[in-house]
């Protein structure tokens, strides 16, 4: 047996093959039951180029009896992507065909490209098999086809890109060539055929259509094959396939926690005093404002529970998203007319309108800061959502909103009872705020316990008369009134059960011990049909602003001319080194069924941390 220099021949089952020298060549004998392994060690640069011979020898004879031979062409294909995740297309990752998660993890990402780069796209520029420029470019994640060999490849051979149906749906590829990049893949094209041109690198652009959701758990793969063309009549047959496969980022939320960039807040015909109020709290935490004016909120004031704010990410980009909630109020315009833009992303889940309730507002969607739970470590916190008590029907988010906060993975949500409240939001009796000890932060939860305490040390300091309300256009109660209400304390006492029952909940779900936790005073008072309400505005509603917060004026008992939730307050969380601003919100919000918190929205700095670095 002879070969070329650019071939690699190994001989297998057979131990008895022997190598002899015949005129200065070495030449292996091969036995019955020979097999000849063949591998090209180069491409080819030329087709044919590479040839292994077999010659037949008689016996006792040096001159072989008979020959055989095949011709080979050696080519090298490579289809690549950023496997090890940074941001740099490296050749040939032998990790490139799966994905693991973890700070040792391979597998390429891709991004939902869900901005507005082009005033010339519909509306968010994934999906409409165009590109229109340099910055849409910049959402894609890049993918090259690498290839090396002669000229032109022997006839009758074919180089294929291609998906799968199921995945068609969900990424759209272009091929970039001179400066023009072509749809190749995708919903309406499952395959495409690449011209072959020897030792070349094809630029292909992807792009994510479909976050993880239900069904959906975001991989997505793209192979090329090499197929031989068979006589008519007869399919293609595959003789070589690469595969890589992307994971799509999945949207994080951002807790309280994280450093603002930028608030939001309405303007309507009655909430002037709050609007300059939130106006001056921003400006002097050095933070950006924007105003949403009533040609575009046509009067709905309730900014928190119109949108969600997160961020999406992949090694070479990321861009802040923006999640409509799929409750239609008169706001419904402003996430995708006012923030949809370049580096700008925004999404959508429509349920049906019988299937929504106020529970599908956002206020009903917190993010606790980062957390570690029996060693499980947590690095973008769970999300909150509010629920039904277990063992009893009630209102729950909209099925397409949970499934799909469910299918992020890298915020394994809680839920929680809130079914108790009016409204049903989770934000009506908790919030986080920064702290520079122990986990960093600290939970607040409304507390009628902690407001009967305190009206009692304060009576039993001889302020019974001190008055709650005062300034506000409704009957003055005092503290003796207050105390001696007994159908006040019984709705408390249920309220501070439901309370409670989530107290536990989050101390398990979330780590946290009682050192953790600090009691705000609040109370409620239930309707007609048993779901409670704040009794005056809740201080836990509050829209936090790093170390400045802006909090709902509660109106309570003024005592040697301060109010002594106030005071209380301040002394809570003053050593945390937190400063509270109190801001009136009785007419414009508390009378409307909400508070500041409600009223306002944050978007928030991104974690440092990157998530394809943690395992769910």
């Amino acid at each position: 047996m002879r070969h070329s220099a650019n071939v690699d021949a190994i001989i297998t089952k057979n131990d008895t093959a022997k190598m002899r020298v015949v005129n200065g060549e070495k030449l292996w004998t091969l036995e019955k039951g020979s097999v000849i392994e063949i591998m090209m060690n180069t491409p080819s640069t030329e087709t044919n180029d590479a040839k292994v011979t077999v010659a037949y020898y008689g016996p006792g004879a040096d001159a072989p009896i008979d020959k055989a031979g095949v011709y080979l062409t050696g080519i090298e294909i490579s289809l690549d992507v950023d496997a090890d995740r940074d941001g740099v297309v490296e050749k040939n990752n032998p990790h490139k065909a799966s994905w693991t998660w973890g700070p040792d993890g391979q597998g390429a990402i891709l991004l939902v490209n869900c901005d507005k780069d082009s005033i010339l796209s519909r509306l968010e520029d994934g999906g409409d098999e165009n590109v229109y420029n340099k910055e849409d470019l910049q959402d894609m994640s890049m993918m090259m086809l690498r290839t090396r060999g002669p000229e032109k490849l022997p006839t009758s051979y074919n180089l294929l890109l291609h998906t799968s149906a199921s995945d068609s749906d969900k990424l759209e590829v272009f091929h970039s060539q001179n400066k023009q990049y072509s749809y190749v893949l995708g919903k309406k094209k499952l395959h495409y055929k690449i011209r072959y041109t020897g030792t070349t690198e094809h630029k292909f652009f992807v792009e994510g259509l479909c976050f993880p959701n239900n069904g959906f758990p975001g991989l997505l793969s793209i192979n090329v094959s090499l197929l031989e063309t068979m006589p008519e009549g007869i399919p293609e047959t595959p003789i070589f396939k690469d595969t890589v496969t992307f994971r799509v980022t999945p949207v994080i939320m951002t807790p309280h926690t994280l450093e603002p960039i930028e608030v939001y807040v309405c303007s309507v015909k009655d909430n002037y005093l709050f609007l300059k109020q939130i106006k001056n709290l921003v400006s002097e935490a050095n933070y950006k404002i924007t105003i949403c004016f009533e040609y575009v909120n046509r009067g709905d004031r309730w900014m928190q529970e119109e949108m969600e704010f997160g961020y999406i990410q992949a090694p070479h980009k990321g861009f802040p998203v923006v999640l409509d909630s799929p409750k239609e109020g008169e706001l419904k315009d402003f996430p995708v007319r006012e923030l949809l833009s370049p580096d700008f992303g925004y999404i959508t889940k429509v349920a049906l309108s019988s299937e929504v309730t106020s529970v599908d507002s956002f206020g009903n969607v917190e993010v606790s800061p980062p957390v570690t739970v029996n060693g499980k470590e947590y690095p973008f916190g769970r999300i909150l959502i509010g629920s039904s008590f277990p063992t009893t029907t009630g209102r729950r988010m909209t099925k397409v909103i949970r499934d799909f906060l469910y299918a992020q993975k890298v915020q394994a949500p809680v839920e929680l009872y809130s079914d108790w409240l009016l409204m049903g939001h989770v934000d009506e009796f908790l919030t986080f705020v920064p702290a520079p000890d122990r986990k960093g932060f600290r939970l607040l939860l409304a507390s009628p316990v902690a407001c009967y305490k305190l009206l009692q040390e304060k009576k039993r300091l001889g302020h019974g008369d001190a008055a709650m309300f005062q300034g506000l256009e409704m009957k003055r109660l005092t503290i003796s009134k207050l105390l001696s209400t007994d159908s006040l304390e019984q709705e408390n006492n249920y309220v501070q059960h439901c309370i409670d029952w989530n107290r536990d909940i989050l101390k398990q779900q979330l780590g946290l011990t009682e050192e953790d936790i600090i009691d705000i005073p609040a109370l409620f008072r239930l309707d007609g049909s048993g779901k409670a309400l704040a009794f005056f505005p809740s201080m836990v509603n509050m829209v936090v602003l790093g170390t400045e917060l802006g909090v709902p004026k509660p109106y309570g008992p003024i005592i040697e001319e301060t109010c002594c939730f106030e005071e209380n307050l301040i002394s809570l969380l003053k050593p945390l080194g937190l400063n509270c601003t109190f801001i009136d919100d009785v007419v414009s919000y508390h009378r409307k069924l909400g508070e500041v918190h409600c009223g306002t929205n944050v978007r928030r700095k991104p974690f440092t941390y990157k998530w394809w670095n943690m395992v769910p």
